[in-house]
C-alpha cells in the first residue's frame, strides 16, 4: 500500500506521516515545513519528503508587513500557492491513497481523478459553512469586526468535499455538522487524534502547595472561546487560585481581554511545544472552552499530565474524555455551568487526583501516536480491499 500526504503547514500531518513511515506505507510527504524541522521531530524517511518553504517564508514576511497585509488576502494566496505548487510535485504514479488536508488538496485531488486511487480529506474543523455561522454569531455576540473564512475558500472547500472518496475527520462534533449539511454518513469516517507520550507525562516533583490552579493552553481567540474561561474564573474571585493561559494572543481578543484583568491570571505568551508540559504539571485542572474546534489536541496532552479536563461540547473532548469520570463536558458559552465545575474542584480536591488518574490512565493505554497510526492504517487497508 502507498499514501501520500499533501499538508499545507502542519497539524498532525507529521505525527500521521510517522506511522504510516513505520509500516512501510508512507510515499510522499508533501509540506510548506523544511526538510531539517521534519528530520529532527519526526522519523520520516528524507527522501518521501517534498517542501514547498516559500510559503512559509512569504507568510512570515507578509505578516509582518500591516501594509501588505492590507492590499493582500495573504491567507487565501498562500493556499492557493501552495496547493498548486503540491500538485506539480505529487507522483501519482502506483498511489493507492491520496490524504490531503482540507483548503491545500483541491488541486492534487483534481489531478488524483485522472488516476487509479482514493482520495480521503482531512478536516479537523466542523463542516466550513457550519463553521463560518458558527463564528459569525459568537463576533457578533461579543461585538468584535469578523474574521471569517472568505467566499473563495469556503467555495474551495465545497469542491474538495464532492470530490473526495472519504473526509476523516476526528470528532462526532464535526462529523455531525457534515451530515447536518447534506452529506452521507458512510463517506464520514471519525478517528480521534493521538497524543505524544514521550513529550507529556506527569513529573514526580510537581508543586505540592496549596494554591488552585486552573491551565488553559493555545490561542487566546475568539474561537477558542478564552472570553468564557476569564469570565468564570475572575468573576468566582476564588481565593488562593491561578489561571495561566499558555499561548499566543489574538489582537482582536485584546479589547475583551482587558476587561478580566486580575492578577490571579498570567500570561505566558506562545511557548515551544517541548516546554508546555511543565505548565500542564503546574496545574491541577485543564480548561478548553473553545466554541468551534474539531479535537482540540491540548486535552490529550493534559490528560497524559495526569489532569481532569473541562471542555464544552465543540472541543471533540467528549471523544477522549469520560464525562464524570475524567473532566466534564459542558455546552459552548454556558458561563455558569462552567462556574460549578470550577468550584467543585476547587471545594474537592480530593477528586482532582482520583479524575487526573483517570484522564492518565486513559490517554496512556489508549491515545498514544501509535494507537492512532493503527487506526487509520486499518481504515486505510478497509477502504483499499473495498476498492
Amino acid at each position: 500500500m502507498k499514501i501520500a500526504i499533501v499538508v499545507g503547514g502542519r497539524f498532525h500531518a507529521f505525527n500521521l506521516a510517522e506511522q504510516l513511515n513505520y509500516k512501510g506505507y508512507l510515499s510522499q510527504l508533501i509540506t510548506s515545513y523544511p526538510k531539517f524541522y521534519i528530520k529532527k521531530n519526526f522519523n520520516i524517511s528524507s527522501d518521501k519528503v517534498k517542501t514547498i518553504i516559500s510559503k512559509e517564508i512569504f507568510s512570515r514576511i507578509i505578516s509582518k508587513n500591516k501594509y501588505l497585509n492590507k492590499m493582500l488576502n495573504i491567507d487565501d494566496f498562500l493556499i492557493n500557492y501552495f496547493d498548486k505548487l503540491a500538485s506539480k510535485k505529487l507522483d501519482l504514479n502506483n498511489l493507492n491513497i491520496l490524504v490531503g488536508w482540507s483548503s491545500f488538496s483541491l488541486e492534487s485531488f483534481k489531478k488524483a481523478q485522472n488516476f487509479n486511487c482514493i482520495k480521503v480529506l482531512e478536516r479537523g474543523s466542523s463542516h466550513i459553512q457550519y463553521q463560518y455561522e458558527i463564528l459569525k454569531e459568537e463576533y457578533e455576540l461579543l461585538g468584535i469586526k469578523p474574521k471569517l473564512p472568505s467566499n473563495q475558500i469556503i467555495e474551495k472547500e465545497m469542491q474538495e468535499y464532492e470530490i473526495s472518496d472519504y473526509i476523516c475527520v476526528p470528532s462526532d462534533f464535526v462529523k455531525k455538522s457534515f451530515i447536518e449539511k447534506g452529506f452521507n454518513e458512510k463517506k464520514i469516517v471519525k478517528i480521534p487524534y493521538g497524543v505524544d507520550l514521550n513529550s507529556f507525562y506527569r513529573k514526580k516533583n510537581k508543586l505540592n502547595d496549596k494554591k488552585f490552579r486552573v491551565v488553559y493552553v493555545g490561542a487566546s481567540s475568539v474561537r477558542k472561546g478564552i472570553y468564557y474561561l476569564l469570565k468564570a474564573f475572575t468573576e468566582l474571585n476564588l481565593n488562593d487560585s491561578e489561571l495561566l493561559i499558555v499561548g499566543k494572543i489574538d489582537k482582536e481578543i485584546i479589547p475583551i481581554i482587558k476587561k478580566f484583568e486580575n492578577f490571579n491570571v498570567k500570561y505566558f505568551g506562545s511557548e515551544k511545544q517541548n516546554d508546555l508540559n511543565d505548565y500542564y504539571n503546574r496545574a491541577d485542572i485543564y480548561v478548553t472552552c473553545s466554541v468551534e474546534e474539531g479535537l482540540s489536541m491540548v486535552q490529550a496532552q493534559a490528560m497524559a499530565c495526569g489532569l481532569p479536563v473541562i471542555c464544552t461540547t465543540n472541543t471533540g473532548g467528549d471523544e477522549i474524555l469520560d464525562d464524570g469520570r475524567s473532566g466534564f463536558v459542558l455546552p459552548i458559552r454556558k458561563v455558569d455551568k462552567l462556574k460549578e465545575k470550577l468550584i467543585y474542584f476547587y471545594e474537592n480536591r480530593d477528586m482532582i487526583s482520583v479524575m487526573g488518574n483517570n484522564a492518565y490512565e486513559k490517554a496512556t493505554r489508549s491515545l498514544s501516536w501509535s494507537n492512532y497510526g493503527d487506526k487509520m492504517s486499518e481504515f486505510y487497508n478497509k477502504i483499499l480491499s473495498k476498492k
